[in-house]
């Protein structure tokens, strides 16, 4: 889909057509074509997207997708809890990665404790959805 902007350039104001192409931008000034590649341009919520990777979620039960060690755990049962809260630290391959939580609701259930080692899709922390 083309969009029609103005831009500014060296104090210069043109009036642009814009397309995305790919990871690229296809730019027509004066009908003249330019392909415009941003630096640091990162697909839209790319954040979320690696935390989505992490968690498994659903009806609040919490796994991890990779086998490690909890070098932390954040939360005790009855602890009220928003979506994204980092309830956990796992350690796998050397590095380390937040479980967060994918609701808002109530710890009911925890399956682990600071030091075990996990297996990946091992339900971890259960949170029963609040509204």
């Amino acid at each position: 889909m083309t969009e029609k902007r103005k831009v500014i350039v060296d104090d210069e104001e043109f009036e642009v057509e814009l397309e995305k192409k790919g990871t690229s931008w296809q730019v027509k000034i004066r009908n003249r074509e330019f392909l415009i590649k941003v630096e640091g341009e990162r697909k839209k919520n790319s954040k979320e997207n690696k935390r989505k990777k992490k968690i498994k979620i659903g009806n609040g039960t919490v796994s991890s997708s990779i086998p490690g060690k909890i070098i932390s755990l954040n939360v005790s049962i009855g602890d009220k809890v928003k979506q994204g809260d980092v309830l956990a630290i796992l350690e796998a391959m050397k590095m380390q990665n937040e479980i967060v939580a994918p609701i808002k609701g109530i710890i009911k259930q925890i399956n682990c404790d600071s030091g075990d080692s996990i297996i990946a899709n091992a339900p971890l922390i259960i949170i029963e959805g609040k509204k």
